[in-house]
C-alpha cells in the first residue's frame, strides 16, 4: 500500500537492561532502531511511536515495525535543517491532529515553519497539511532553526527558533530569529502576545534574545522552560516570560569560539538572567518536566538531552532557578536528541548517535 513502505523491515525489541541512577537502577529499553538521524518522538494513545528524521521522513513505530507515513512537507535538509520537531495535539485522540515543526525554502535562504495535519485512521499518511506560522526570511545558513512546538494549556503553540547564525538579529524584533513564537492553532496571532499593535515588531514574537533553543517544555503549572545552546560555554536553560529579553548576544556566560568575549558581559537592566547554565557547553537538545506517576522521585524535575557529553541531565527546579543534580549515562545515551514523557510516565529518549528510541521504566 502506498505510504506504507517498511523502512527497516522488522525489528525485535531490545532486551532491558538496567541504568543506573540517583533513585536507583531503572529499566532502559530500545523501542526503535535503525533510524535516520532522528530529531523528535511523541507517543500515539495506542502506543505507537511517531519519530522525525531530520532528512524528512516520518516513521511510524508500531508492532516491531518501522513504517514511514506519508504526505510530510518538503523540508531544506541542509545543515541543522530538515524536518525537525513533532507534537501531537491535547485533542489527539479525537482529532488525529499533530504539529511539525521544519526548515522551510525561502528563495535563496530557509526558515523555521509550523505546520499541522491530521493523522490517517490508519497510521499510513497525514492529511490536511496547512502551515500555521512561517518564520520571517532572515537566514540563509543551515544553523539554528531551534526548533521545538509547545501546545499550552490554552491550546496555543509556542514555537522555538533560533538567531540562524545572524547573532544581532536575535534582538531585532522586526524578525522573528532568536524568538520564541506565539499563534493560535489556526496560525491566527493571539490578541494577548505581548508585542501586538507595535510598529515594527512582528506580532507572534513571545520572548526574544535567545540563541538556539533546541529544547523546550511546560512544568506543571503551565510554565514554558527551554534548553538553549551557547557558544563556547554558557549553554542556558531559561524560564520563558511573556515579552521578556534572554539576552543573546549583548549577554552571556559564554564566550566566542575564538576567546573573545561576547557583548557586554553576564548582565545588563532589562535582561533575564538564566534558571541554570553549563560551561563548559553540554550542547543541550530535548528538555522535558517531569510529572508522571511511574518515578514520583522525579515528579518536578527537569531533564534535557546532552549531544556533546551524550548524557541526561537530570535539574532539580525550585521556584525559578534550577540546578544539575545528576547526569545519567549510559552506552544508550549517545548523543540524545529528544527526550519527552509517555502517557504511562514512561520516559523516552532519542539517541541520535545510535540511530534509536529508547524508553527508560520501571
Amino acid at each position: 500500500m502506498r505510504g506504507f513502505i517498511f523502512a527497516c523491515l522488522t525489528f525485535v525489541p531490545g532486551a532491558a537492561l538496567a541504568l543506573d541512577t540517583d533513585i536507583g537502577p531503572v529499566n532502559v529499553q530500545a523501542v526503535a532502531t535503525g533510524l535516520d538521524q532522528p530529531w523528535g518522538v511523541a507517543q500515539m494513545p495506542n502506543g505507537d511511536l511517531l519519530v522525525t528524521e531530520r532528512d524528512g521522513a516520518l516513521k511510524r513505530i508500531a508492532g516491531g515495525q518501522v513504517r514511514d507515513v506519508a504526505g510530510v512537507p518538503p523540508v531544506a535538509a541542509e545543515g541543522q535543517g530538515g524536518l525537525l520537531d513533532i507534537t501531537l495535539a491535547h485533542d489527539f485522540a479525537t482529532t488525529r491532529s499533530l504539529f511539525l515543526t521544519y526548515a522551510k525554502e525561502q528563495g535563496r535562504g530557509s526558515g523555521t515553519a509550523l505546520a499541522a495535519a491530521e493523522l490517517s485512521a490508519d497510521g499510513s499518511r497525514l492529511e490536511n497539511l496547512r502551515d500555521l506560522f512561517e518564520s520571517a526570511p532572515g537566514g540563509r545558513t543551515g544553523r539554528h532553526f531551534g526548533s521545538r512546538v509547545v501546545e499550552a494549556a490554552d491550546g496555543t503553540l509556542l514555537v522555538t527558533i533560533g538567531d540562524r547564525g545572524d547573532r544581532p538579529s536575535a534582538q531585532d524584533r522586526s524578525l522573528h530569529n532568536g524568538s520564541i513564537v506565539r499563534v493560535n492553532r489556526d496560525g491566527t496571532v493571539p490578541g494577548d502576545n505581548p508585542f501586538v499593535g507595535q510598529a515594527g515588531v512582528l506580532p507572534e514574537i513571545w520572548s526574544y534574545g535567545h540563541r538556539n533553543p533546541q529544547g523546550a517544555g511546560l512544568d506543571a503549572r503551565g510554565v514554558m522552560w527551554t534548553a538553549e545552546h551557547g557558544a563556547r560555554g554558557g549553554d542556558e536553560v531559561n524560564r520563558v516570560q511573556k515579552g521578556a529579553n534572554y539576552g543573546w548576544p549583548v549577554i552571556s556566560y559564554g564566550v566566542h569560539y575564538s576567546g573573545g568575549k561576547i557583548g557586554e558581559g553576564t548582565a545588563k537592566p532589562g535582561m533575564e538572567q538564566p534558571a541554570h547554565y553549563w560551561d563548559p557547553s553540554i550542547a543541550p537538545s530535548g528538555l522535558m518536566v517531569y510529572q508522571g506517576d511511574m518515578f514520583p522521585e522525579w515528579r518536578g524535575d527537569m531533564f534535557v538531552g546532552s549531544l556533546k557529553f551524550s548524557y541526561i541531565s537530570r535539574l532539580d527546579v525550585s521556584g525559578e532557578t534550577a540546578r544539575e543534580v545528576e547526569q545519567i549515562e549510559s552506552d544508550e545515551t549517545l548523543r540524545v536528541r529528544d527526550i519527552v514523557e509517555a502517557p504511562d510516565g514512561s520516559i523516552l529518549f532519542i539517541s541520535v548517535g545510535n540511530g534509536a528510541v529508547y524508553r527508560i521504566s520501571r
